[in-house]
């Protein structure tokens, strides 16, 4: 019989219990390595020519069926994969690290002479911004007229049929038109009580216990503006012209030539700003925000102080107006809807930034 003192002692691996957040990031470690091995074989496959052999019409619809996959993202695997061959830079980064979502929207802009300025944006950039960066990036650099016709041609709405027999779909429009679409369908949003509220949920005979979220919002929203038109009402699209070009709130950047298009036409107002690049103040004894003020705000801070969302945003007094009776531009925070209305339910105001 072997002596206590002779036995095999447990690794270290086994004496230390990974905790939930590093499980995490070890096992998304391994995906990303195992996503950059399967995109390169997919590549390189549909090179080889053998799933013609195999009898599939396409590679995409042999990964597709071998894998149980979507077929579009089969496609999809396959136009990074053959991207990548001429991004060598981008193809090492992806190796090493990032993400696949940063690959696969780095690949639709990147060349072979950009691929290293594009991949220095990417490192430094979160991936749910690195779409408007590069954007911003990429019309620096081509004529506005060039831009207005590469986004009309890449305009696409699809559709196909989920599981549950829902039918889900896409968009892609020119910045203009896009932003004038998802405006108007915000301002439904804000304008109406959504109709499981006010007339509650008839199978249960009462009201529901909680706002459908803002998703659901939007697609009442949207479905109101196809079959009765949204009524009538002036919707409001803001667009700023600052030194480094023309944008929406959120950054989205606008070509020249769409600003020239519809200024013809357009409400303008000015909104001034000190030698330093901030808006001039502007104030009022009155409970909520002028038009003008907001617009301050927002050119100030573009977002959400407290997540960052730039959607439904609503104008926080801070200190609260039960104490300072006033409202000033120095004094409102910019918060989304979801923040602003946790703030009001706590009962310690949060410090102002």
């Amino acid at each position: 019989m072997v002596g206590s003192e002779l036995r095999a002692q447990p690794r270290l691996a086994e004496l230390v219990e990974e905790t939930i957040p590093e499980r995490i990031l070890s096992a998304g470690a391994s995906w990303m390595t195992a996503q950059y091995l399967l995109i390169s074989l997919v590549a390189e496959f549909d090179a080889t020519s053998e799933w013609q052999v195999l009898g599939a019409p396409t590679c995409a619809d042999w990964v597709a069926d071998a894998l149980d996959i979507e077929l579009c993202t089969a496609r999809e695997w396959l136009r990074v994969g053959k991207a990548l061959r001429n991004l060598p830079h981008i193809g090492a980064a992806f190796d090493s690290g990032l993400s696949y979502s940063k690959v696969r929207t780095l690949t639709r802009v990147a060349t072979p002479d950009n691929e290293r300025e594009l991949l220095e944006l990417a490192w430094c950039t979160p991936a749910g911004r690195l779409g408007t960066v590069l954007a911003k990036w990429l019309m620096d650099r081509e004529a506005s007229e060039e831009t207005r016709r590469r986004q009309r041609a890449a305009r696409s709405l699809t559709w196909q049929t989920d599981p549950d027999g829902m039918i889900f779909g896409s968009f892609r429009l020119p910045a203009i038109e896009g932003k004038s679409l998802t405006s108007t369908i915000d301002a439904l949003v804000s304008r109406f009580v959504p109709d499981q509220v006010l007339s509650g949920d008839a199978s249960a005979g009462a009201l529901p216990s909680r706002w459908p979220s803002i998703a659901q919002q939007r697609a009442d929203a949207l479905l109101t503006l196809l079959t009765r038109g949204g009524g009538k009402f002036v919707t409001e699209v803001v667009i700023n012209l600052r030194g480094d070009g023309v944008t929406f709130d959120d950054g989205t950047p606008i070509p020249w030539c769409e600003l020239e298009r519809i200024l013809p036409e357009a409400f303008v107002r000015a909104l001034i700003h000190d030698a330093e690049g901030r808006p001039i103040n502007a104030s009022a004894r009155r409970r909520f925000p002028s038009k003008r003020q907001q617009r301050v705000v927002m050119a100030r801070d573009r977002a959400c102080v407290d997540c960052g969302s730039t959607e439904f945003l609503e104008y926080d007094h801070d200190p609260p107006f039960e104490q300072s009776r006033r409202t000033v531009v120095d004094e409102l925070r910019p918060r989304c809807r979801t923040c602003h209305r946790a703030r009001q339910r706590d009962d310690t105001r949060v410090p102002r930034r």
